[in-house]
């Protein structure tokens, strides 16, 4: 485990089972590691494996293979008990503000639960607790007597994120936290979470399939396709020079105002098919993006071989694919 990684995944997998019997590898070998301190972003279409790595992280899904170690501590094979300890340290920010919320509670109740659980202090220094961690959120105190549904989609992701905080984590887990939010309010709640983690010190994985939201967040960002990271590096290497054409493909999307910028932009040959349609390519199988990739298409090599994440540029970039910076 790196010496500054808080967080570190190493050949994660996680094995469903699909139609006609076949096996699903929703997550297929990943290794991030995250730094303390730090924002690590995580990008890719909706069936990529995101949320299903994420679950396997916090443990409320049980990896097949792989370990994860949080702070030296195996979590992978740790017991219900030894990870309901850890739980205090690792929380979680769901996408649906209100969906994450229990309706029939009022936003003081839901804020104190995890310190009700956890059989922190007394009724009263609960509820101090609640009163500071609302003015933290930038939420007023009048707030604690109110209901979800009396909160637009803003407050109630910040009673949510005050509910995260509320055991003093070290690692937060925002599973497209603000993809459900109006745009000025997504923008309130990133600089939220950045004010936030400069004050408390805290480490975020950070979920999305918005390129903007995740570069403006993170200092380190990995692209995810069909279970595995095909793209790893820092921030301004990954978005100057993409080494991965499915990057590319992802950075091209993101609409501009230049109609002839627009014109010589990358397309994909075709569609991703549904994750349970997706074969369980075995290691010999060729590139799982060769279907829809521009660059490797017809190539023999893409058809024949896997390509491994490896180094393919200067600042740190990793990528899987057998001609990586040819698209530059």
């Amino acid at each position: 485990m790196p010496e500054a990684a808080l967080l570190s995944v190493k050949d994660l997998v996680k094995v469903f089972p699909s139609r006609e019997g076949k096996e699903l590898r929703a997550v297929d070998g990943v290794s991030i590691d995250v730094r303390r301190g730090s924002t690590f972003g995580l990008v890719g279409e909706s069936g990529s494996g995101k949320s299903t790595l994420s679950r396997c992280i916090l443990r409320l899904l049980r990896p097949d293979a792989g370990t994860v170690s949080f702070d030296g501590q195996d979590m992978a094979s740790m017991s219900a008990a030894r990870v309901r300890r850890l739980r205090s340290r690792i929380q979680v920010v769901f996408q649906d503000p209100h969906g994450s919320l229990n309706r029939s509670k009022t936003v003081s109740d839901i804020v104190g639960a995890p310190l009700a659980a956890h059989r922190s202090g007394n009724r009263a220094a609960r509820s101090a607790r609640v009163a500071e961690l609302l003015d933290l959120v930038q939420l007023p105190a009048a707030m604690t007597a109110r209901k979800p549904r009396e909160l637009s989609g803003g407050q109630a992701q910040r009673v949510a994120i005050a509910r995260a905080l509320a055991l003093n984590p070290d690692f937060v887990v925002l599973d497209e936290a603000v993809s459900a939010l109006d745009v000025s309010v997504r923008a309130q709640i990133l600089n939220l979470l950045r004010e936030l983690q400069g004050e408390l010190g805290l480490t975020y994985l950070f979920i999305s399939h918005d390129l903007g939201v995740v570069r403006y967040i993170s200092q380190d960002i990995a692209v995810m396709y069909r279970g595995r990271i095909i793209e790893v590096g820092p921030r301004e290497q990954l978005f100057a020079a993409p080494q991965h054409p499915y990057t590319r493909l992802l950075l091209d999307a993101v609409p501009i105002a230049d109609p002839s910028r627009q014109r010589t932009r990358m397309r994909l040959l075709g569609e991703q098919t549904g994750a349970d349609d997706r074969p369980d390519l075995p290691d010999d199988a060729g590139c799982r993006f060769r279907s829809r990739c521009p660059v490797g298409a017809d190539r023999e090599r893409c058809a024949t071989e896997d390509p491994r994440l490896e180094p393919h540029a200067e600042g740190g970039t990793l990528a899987a694919c057998h001609y990586a910076g040819e698209i530059s």
